[in-house]
């Protein structure tokens, strides 16, 4: 999927650029409650999503009450 034929955002989700949003359409991922499913580290794992996007999606989960799989009480 070339980057070009992907939006600037999906869903709920916050602007991370699009090869990240490119890898998380590819796994099926297009809201935060989806992304609270993942841990940190499966995420950096997909090609294309890197610190910069994480750290964003970390602080939209927060400001929603959620947090990564990995980081839940």
């Amino acid at each position: 999927m070339s980057t070009r034929d992907v939006p600037a955002q999906i869903g709920d989700l916050p602007p991370i650029g699009r090869p990240a949003n490119s890898a998380l359409l590819v796994a099926g991922v297009t809201t935060l409650v989806q992304v609270a499913g993942y841990r940190r580290r499966d995420l950096l794992a997909l090609h294309g999503v890197g610190p910069k996007a994480v750290a964003i999606l970390a602080s939209a989960l927060a400001e929603h009450g959620l947090a990564f799989a990995d980081e839940r009480p």
